[in-house]
């Protein structure tokens, strides 16, 4: 049972990374049977406030059912999100609150933003313990979910992308690293801790993916109906794979390449998925600018050595990613040491995955060790954490599998409020990812400030749209995200206007604006 798997006499992973956005546990999944993380829960502290019964005074006999919801919301707001900082009423996380008044019994469901935390059953339980204070309640029945897999991004994506909710790129920049290895561990450490995971090797030169895991059916098939490819599957993760095409290595020209790529991720029916794990390859070409304008990437991880010469590269890839605003959440220094006697000797020297994470401001650094198992299980087609899910290099991938579930989840709870209407100062908020300043700006003031062809000639610069053209009372309809580096507004015109934060940055902000308690 999952519950003894996350108990706590079981449980080993570093506290400071179990802050992490919650959701359920998917049971279908093979590898989640067999996995089991370890973390130590003593000293962890999920800023729960005291508990107490939120009306004592309140006879149950005259209580209505308002009043036993409002009781009920009360007490579940002492329960405080230790990521958002926020108390879970306040978050949504509440659904379906049901009062049954002859036998006082309350019913409710978490609904969490993921399906891959060790820290659920702390949620549940603590639910359940803040409810039962309330003096009338004799019984508490709570169902955990997690909320359906979809994109922040509000662009009309490919139909085989729209229910992905984050995708993850393993990027090194250069080859040989042990990019592959990190990328398929860690789709399966995902997959272990719940979640719908899919694998794409974005390799056409020389794609690791069939090398790496063992499906039963190694041919990727079509969909005679929907034209679209059906996805291999190894131990419950999805996989394409230009190797399970039937070609082998291509050898084709780059434009080619990049149709194939395209062709492969948004016609590939993902179905539900909580994370897409993209294998990139080597270097910063055609391919990758491909994948940055096709798929909406959540996050990065760069995988490294300890090496200059990996170093140089790889600083190449984090531009790369900072340019096409994806943020790079961790980095993983491959073939760091081995241990001898006792000790751990470095044989590649030391200092190129710090060296990445004070130049880059990255902000997790992982250790792999070389180990003989973790080479054999790459060839033998059995990832490393599945066949041996109790060891070392399990227990840093469960680490990273963490810090990714956490920095995803910030991410896109930073990205989908970044930009917000106000109706109440009749103003555009902005709080821009990674940025501690709010500020607002005047909804005209926006409108006219658009850059697009629409509202500038291409060609002259002359400015189309003229002041006058624009009221001053006109609000925005709607506001969404675009990825990781814009929003798009809706305007009552019917115009749609896209707006990146750079641009927002810079437009004159609104100031003394009344405050409203």
């Amino acid at each position: 049972m999952l519950q003894s798997v996350y108990s706590a006499q079981s449980i080993r992973l570093p506290i400071p990374i179990l802050r992490s956005i919650c959701g359920s546990f998917s049971t279908k999944n093979k590898f989640v049977k067999q996995t089991c993380f370890h973390t130590n829960f003593n000293g962890l502290n999920l800023n729960f406030r005291p508990v107490k019964a939120a009306s004592p005074s309140v006879d149950a006999s005259t209580m209505t059912a308002e009043m036993a919801k409002r009781d009920v919301l009360i007490a579940l707001s002492q329960i405080i999100d230790p990521d958002f900082g926020t108390d879970i009423v306040s978050c949504g996380f509440v659904k379906d609150l049901e009062i049954n008044e002859t036998v006082d019994e309350v019913s409710f469901r978490l609904e969490l933003t993921t399906p891959a935390c060790p820290i659920k059953d702390l949620f549940e339980e603590k639910a359940n313990e803040v409810v039962k204070a309330l003096t009338w309640v004799k019984k508490v029945n709570v169902v955990m979910s997690a909320q359906p897999a979809k994109p922040v991004f509000s662009g009309e994506l490919p139909k085989g992308l729209q229910q992905i909710s984050n995708i993850i790129a393993v990027s090194s920049c250069k080859g040989g690293v042990g990019k592959s290895t990190v990328a398929v561990n860690l789709a399966y450490t995902l997959a272990g801790m719940g979640a719908r995971v899919g694998i794409f090797d974005a390799d056409v030169y020389g794609p690791s993916l069939p090398t790496m895991v063992s499906p039963e059916n190694r041919l990727l098939e079509m969909n005679p109906e929907t034209r679209s490819i059906i996805p291999t599957e190894y131990m419950g993760v999805k996989l394409v794979s230009f190797g399970f095409a039937g070609q082998g290595r291509a050898i084709m020209r780059g434009p080619m390449v990049s149709g194939v790529i395209n062709q492969l991720l948004t016609t590939s029916e993902w179905g539900e998925l909580d994370y897409l794990v993209i294998d990139l390859p080597p270097g910063t070409g055609d391919i990758h600018l491909t994948l940055c304008q096709v798929a909406p990437l959540t996050a990065a991880v760069i995988v490294t050595t300890p090496q200059k010469l990996s170093f140089i590269d790889v600083a190449k890839g984090v531009r790369m990613f900072s340019k096409l605003k994806v943020p790079c959440v961790a980095v993983v220094e491959n073939m760091c040491y081995f241990e001898a006697d006792g000790k751990k000797h470095f044989p590649f020297g030391q200092g190129s995955g710090i060296q990445v994470v004070q130049q880059f401001g990255i902000p997790n650094l992982f250790d792999l060790p070389i180990r003989p198992t973790l080479s054999a299980s790459g060839d033998s087609g059995i990832p490393e954490v599945v066949s041996d899910p109790q060891g070392d290099v399990a227990k840093t991938f469960q680490d990273l599998g963490v810090c990714v579930v956490q920095q995803c989840a910030k991410i896109r709870q930073q990205v989908s409020t970044a930009v917000s209407y106000d109706r109440a100062r009749k103003a555009i908020r902005v709080k821009v990812p990674d940025s501690d300043e709010e500020f607002f700006l005047h909804p005209a003031t926006v409108r006219r400030n658009d850059r697009s062809a629409q509202s500038v000639d291409e060609w002259t610069g002359e400015q189309k749209i003229q002041y006058g053209d624009v009221p001053d009372d006109i609000e925005p309809e709607e506001i969404k995200p675009m990825g990781n580096y814009a929003v798009s507004i809706t305007w009552p015109d019917g115009f749609n206007q896209i707006a990146p934060y750079d641009q927002l940055e810079t437009i004159e902000r609104l100031v003394d604006l009344p405050i409203f308690t």
